[in-house]
């Protein structure tokens, strides 16, 4: 089965987000790019709740916000029921995100992460695999 990503970006991280999902796709990854779509100034936390929602009802797996810092992104999307968006700029802390949060939405800062150190980290984040365990008890205590 084909992961299913939905991936978005303000006009900060813009650039970033097409080439991860460019990436994503010569992989043969089923990638929905949810915008913005040109560097015109737009608000992020628009962007952020459309891919979040998205990925609460189940309609994709996992996400990729990208902003100027990733922050941001992840400070609006965690604000949906049953998103964990980390901001992840190294590929320990992708890792990690993954196993130990099950994080479904990685948030990238273009003006923080290049974009071979972004190809990694999302390589990373997304091959890596919950542990569950005692990683779920705290996840369910997030919840």
């Amino acid at each position: 089965m084909t992961t299913k990503i939905i991936i978005g970006s303000d006009h900060a991280g813009y650039h970033l987000k097409t080439k991860i999902a460019e990436y994503l796709a010569n992989k043969g990854l089923n990638v929905y790019d949810e915008g913005t779509h040109n560097t015109d100034s737009c608000d992020y936390p628009l962007i952020a709740q459309k891919v979040a929602q998205k990925i609460a009802n189940n309609e994709y797996e996992k996400g990729i916000l990208i902003c100027g810092t990733g922050i941001g992104m992840s400070i609006a999307a965690n604000k949906i029921k049953g998103i964990r968006a980390a901001v992840v700029s190294d590929t320990c802390s992708a890792k990690m995100s993954r196993q130990h949060n099950n994080s479904n939405i990685l948030c990238l800062g273009e003006r923080i992460v290049g974009e071979s150190l972004a190809k990694d980290i999302v390589d990373i984040w997304i091959d890596t695999e919950f542990l569950g365990d005692r990683h779920a008890k705290r996840i369910a205590m997030i919840e």
